[in-house]
């Protein structure tokens, strides 16, 4: 049985927060001494890849209840990530039953996603990416449902994330679905645009930094070396090329170099 996480959390939230500090810190060390027990047989960054894994499907499954249920189109999504994921056999039940945890009346969700941010170390691109993958979930349907924005607003602010930077992402999935849906060649320029979240106005050179920043937050080996599981890397591959496909276009729209 595994207590230090219980120690260090009291100590650490006593000294910046006093009694309340501690009392939450404390509270948190609970929850990653439950974790550690909990994969006791897996190594630092399995446990991290683990957590990912497991409460992504769980979120997945608390975003599409939001609406009031679980309708035909959201398990068709989660069937469909986990077939790009080619998860099969214990992996995907373990999928299936976390979707299942997540539409429960009594899931917790800010202790989840607090737990999650806690072992996943504030990496901010692994974040970003969880953020994204409950983007997608939440758009499926190409609609966004008012109870939807509030857990994706929870999601984000309990991640890290600020208001503005939940609807820049949402701004970019939105031409990103559409990219998909009309061919990287044939989509619009603005979808372009959107997907890399710069404006027609800014130089070729503010695009190229955009875009290279962009590369740099979802290049897979770096997510996977950051704690993204190793099954998750396709999406970080679809994501890449899509980015790349976007900035392709925009340079032959701009004739850059």
């Amino acid at each position: 049985m595994r207590i230090w996480g219980k120690v260090f959390g009291f100590i650490l939230g006593f000294m910046f927060g006093r009694l309340g500090g501690a009392i939450f810190g404390l509270w948190l060390g609970h929850m990653y001494d439950r974790y550690q027990n909990k994969k006791a047989g897996l190594g630092g960054s399995g446990k991290r890849q683990a957590l990912f894994f497991n409460t992504t499907f769980a979120v997945m499954g608390h975003v599409a209840k939001a609406s009031g249920h679980v309708t035909e189109n959201d398990i068709r999504m989660a069937s469909s990530l986990m077939d790009q994921l080619n998860l099969s056999g214990q992996t995907r039940a373990d999928a299936q039953a976390a979707f299942r945890e997540g539409k429960e009346s009594d899931f917790d969700l800010n202790a989840c996603l607090k737990t999650f941010r806690l072992i996943s170390m504030g990496r901010k691109e692994v974040l970003q990416m969880f953020l994204e993958i409950q983007i997608q979930t939440a758009l499926s349907d190409a609609q966004l449902d008012q109870k939807e924005r509030v857990i994706l607003s929870v999601v984000a602010n309990e991640l890290g994330f600020s208001q503005q930077q939940l609807d820049d992402l949402l701004a970019r999935w939105q031409a990103e679905f559409n990219f998909h849906r009309s061919g990287g060649n044939q989509t619009s320029i603005k979808d372009a645009y959107d997907l890399l979240g710069v404006a027609e106005s800014m130089s070729d050179q503010d695009i190229k930094r955009a875009y290279r920043k962009l590369m740099n937050e979802h290049h897979p080996d770096k997510l996977v070396a950051k704690g993204l599981p190793a099954e998750m890397m396709e999406l970080a591959k679809t994501k890449a090329q899509d980015i790349q496909a976007a900035y392709d276009r925009v340079k032959g729209e701009r004739g850059m170099r």
